[in-house]
């Protein structure tokens, strides 16, 4: 799939996040990069296999105190790892769509634990 045509399927991501938490959402961008950089391989300590979808850094909104100044957070989503998992553009489309609710989540202060089981719910 043409980069284009990913941005896309990331802003109809976004664009399906409930409005109210649209706008709640305070000093995040999201962006796209075809896979993790070492970095953020050897943070995460992923194996040579792990495909990462998604990642948020960042300080999420329910553990910020004192807040000003700060970078914004950063989502990623990983063009090249959602591709070699999805089956067609179709799949790509909901992997993403999910990828991009999944680490939103994280940005309002949900764990990975809490994550899963509000996807479960979905």
């Amino acid at each position: 799939m043409n980069r284009e045509k990913f941005e896309e399927l990331v802003k109809e991501g976004i664009d399906a996040i409930p409005e109210r938490f649209l706008e709640k959402l305070d000093n995040v961008d999201i962006v796209i990069e075809d896979e993790p950089n070492e970095e953020q391989i050897k943070k995460l300590k992923l194996s040579k296999h792990s495909r990462l979808l998604g990642l948020y850094e960042g300080i999420p909104q329910t553990k910020r105190g004192y807040y000003s100044g700060a970078l914004p957070d950063k989502i990623t989503i990983f063009k090249k790892s959602i591709e070699e998992i999805a089956f067609n553009d179709e799949r790509v489309k909901e992997i993403v769509k999910n990828t991009v609710w999944h680490e939103i989540a994280h940005h309002f202060g949900m764990d990975e634990e809490r994550v899963r089981r509000a996807e479960k719910r979905k």
